[in-house]
């Protein structure tokens, strides 16, 4: 997959979701009718290292990782626990390798907050990662709702 294809598939088929750039990353945020300055994160796709996020090495050549935030209960599915929050310039203390491609993984930065990732994914996995896309996207719903 590519991520142009990825960020396609979403504003395609996730009614009131838009397309947005920002700290060098491009994103998918539900936001009807713009009402919202930025509107609520759906998916971000980071394709190079932050300040503060170099744990994938994104720097390598055609690597990009692909971020999303699922309920905590299907966080604690996927990887049993909810790590603390790491220092600024941190990792979260999990045992992953957050350099690995097309696979699953808690967000190296953000898992704390219950965020998930995965480099590079197939195709085979990222129809995988559908389910876990609509949640993120239902999840982006009910926070807009709340606001």
């Amino acid at each position: 997959m590519k991520p142009d294809e990825i960020l396609s598939y979403c504003l395609e088929n996730f009614k009131g979701t838009v397309f947005t750039e920002s700290w060098g990353e491009r994103g998918i945020f539900y936001n009807p009718d713009y009402t919202l300055k930025r509107g609520i994160y759906v998916l971000t796709i980071k394709e190079k290292d932050g300040k503060n996020d170099k744990a994938s090495d994104l720097n390598r050549e055609n690597t990009f990782r692909v971020n999303l935030g699922v309920r905590k209960k299907t966080f604690l599915e996927l990887f049993s626990f909810i790590p603390k929050r790491p220092q600024a310039g941190g990792v979260v203390e999990m045992e992953y390798n957050f350099k690995e491609y097309n696979k699953v993984i808690p967000h190296p930065v953000y898992a704390w907050m219950g965020w998930i990732s995965i480099l590079n994914p197939s195709k085979e996995a990222f129809e995988k990662l559908k389910p876990l896309i609509q949640e993120a996207y239902d999840l982006s719903l009910e926070k807009f709702n709340k606001k």
